[in-house]
């Protein structure tokens, strides 16, 4: 369904003067001046920007899954701000802006099951669909019912399906294409006091059931939330091994051939879940730790979370270039060790690591 370009807002909206530090605006506190940022207050006002910028864009919400390099952006950053919730038919239509915990606890407050355990997760709405969140058994593939969506070469909004964003582990159609900009997320629910069936082992056994059973909402959400705060994936300011993107690496997915090859490197079967097709996901957490990292692992200003190894994390004063130069060498040892390269989770702007 096509509907029609958003008409141009009566009230300006607020720039800022060139040279704003990124880092401000991210949660590994990492990232160069920006050219010109603007912020918004809803995804009509960001298309409006959007649609009017010169040169490149950038658009940022939460800056919970971004790597931004020491150098900036030489471009327009869209600072998206302000959200909303509301019932549309059989789904609930979440603003791109809005806060996603903020989201996921009216859900279990309303009596929503479907994204529970993915609480605690830091960010906006309107990133979860780009990446395709996930944790603790649950995806936000698996309730999207459509992705609003701006499409700029053509100057049209549509309400994609599922099938068109092809969401995959971790990625989707949006993921390394800023044709298109999110601008509002539905999801259709299950209407029950109770979670969807726990479908992790350590949620399982926090919350004292068998893998395939459900919980309570409340008692799932809080659980999930403490198992993220104990690993340090709760955002707190004070505490510096929140100030991560996450994790930093995906969990890499192999074929048969080449896990057999990995099981042998490592004297044994490694944590993995077997997908079909010839192909198996494999813990990169393991991997990275079998490479010799301990929690705490540290490169100057920067070091892996002291609370588990997939974050990378700013102790204070870091530049993204540090951050960069521990990802390549924990990537490199897994590689040189067990022939597999890890690959970032986060979206890199103006950052590589090959």
């Amino acid at each position: 369904m096509t509907h029609a370009s958003p008409t141009p807002s009566e009230r300006s909206v607020p720039r800022r003067a060139p040279g704003t530090a990124l880092s401000e605006y991210t949660t590994l506190r990492l990232g160069g001046p920006a050219r010109e940022l603007v912020e918004v207050r809803s995804s009509e006002e960001a298309v409006e920007v959007l649609r009017e910028a010169q040169g490149p864009t950038l658009v940022l919400a939460g800056g919970s899954n971004v790597v931004i390099g020491d150098d900036g952006f030489d471009g327009t950053v869209v600072l998206l701000r302000g959200g909303g919730i509301e019932p549309v038919g059989d789904a609930i239509r979440v603003e791109a802006g809005q806060v996603w915990d903020d989201f996921a606890a009216w859900t279990v407050a309303e009596g929503f099951s479907g994204v529970e355990c993915l609480s605690g997760i830091p960010g906006s709405a309107g990133a979860t669909p780009i990446q395709n969140v996930g944790a603790y058994g649950q995806e936000v593939a698996q309730t999207i019912a459509a992705v609003r969506v701006w499409d700029r070469e053509r100057d049209e909004v549509r309400d994609w399906t599922p099938e068109e964003c092809a969401f995959a582990y971790r990625h989707s159609v949006f993921k390394h294409d800023d044709r298109y900009f999110v601008m509002s997320v539905d999801f259709r629910l299950e209407a029950s006091p109770l979670s969807q069936p726990v479908a992790y082992a350590e949620l399982a056994k926090r919350v004292g059931v068998e893998v395939g059973e459900r919980v309570p909402l409340a008692e799932a959400r809080e659980a999930v939330v403490e198992l993220r705060r104990g690993k340090g994936m709760v955002l707190d300011e004070r505490d510096h091994d929140t100030w991560s993107a996450g994790s930093f690496f995906t969990n890499p997915i192999i074929g048969a051939h080449d896990y057999r090859d990995l099981a042998e490197r490592a004297g044994g079967e490694p944590p993995h879940w077997p997908l079909g097709d010839e192909r198996v996901k494999v813990s990169a957490a393991w991997l990275i730790g079998a490479a010799g990292f301990e929690k705490g692992h540290r490169r100057g200003n920067v070091g892996l979370s002291t609370r588990h190894t997939l974050a990378l994390t700013n102790r204070g004063g870091a530049s993204t270039g540090e951050l960069l130069a521990l990802a390549r060498e924990v990537a490199d040892a897994v590689e040189a060790k067990f022939g597999v390269r890890l690959h970032p989770e986060p979206v890199m702007v103006g950052a590589r690591l090959d």
